[in-house]
């Protein structure tokens, strides 16, 4: 059996709406980065957690109480989700501190296979966060 933790970016989640499904979806199917699980292995997902945000000195340190929790559960491996991977100015600073605080757990780069490039990704995010939006003042003041 193979434990699976699930590292997810706070922006894509909180600001994105994004549920993790294409990640769990392929974890059910074995498609992505977890192709790589033989078959006859078992994959439980342990949990799935929230980086600490952009932009944070101290995202490290909170990150790793987060994956503590984790090895509370006996976790194999952290998978990075694809927005992670695509989007995260800190991913390799995360993935150095993973690496070295916790060596027997496998920190793999990625979840489900996505049909966009990660710069192409990139630029339909940024479009996303570029449209023009109410904030909460036009709402309170009931501006158009």
């Amino acid at each position: 059996m193979a434990r699976i933790g699930i590292l997810t970016c706070s922006n894509a989640t909180q600001d994105l709406g994004c549920s993790s499904s294409s990640c769990l979806a392929d974890l059910r199917k074995r498609k992505g980065a977890f192709e790589e699980y033989p078959e006859d292995k078992e994959l439980t997902l342990v949990g799935i957690i929230n980086c600490p945000g952009c932009p944070t000195l101290t995202g490290p340190d909170k990150l790793l109480q987060r994956i503590k929790a984790l090895t509370e559960y006996k976790v194999d491996a952290i998978h990075f989700t694809y927005c992670m991977t695509a989007l995260c100015p800190f991913k390799e600073k995360y993935r150095n501190a993973l690496e070295e605080k916790f060596p027997d757990i496998k920190i793999v780069m990625g979840t489900h296979k996505s049909a966009l490039t990660p710069e192409a990704y990139r630029e339909k995010i940024k479009k996303l966060f570029n449209q023009d939006r109410k904030t909460m003042v036009d709402v309170i003041l009931k501006r158009d």
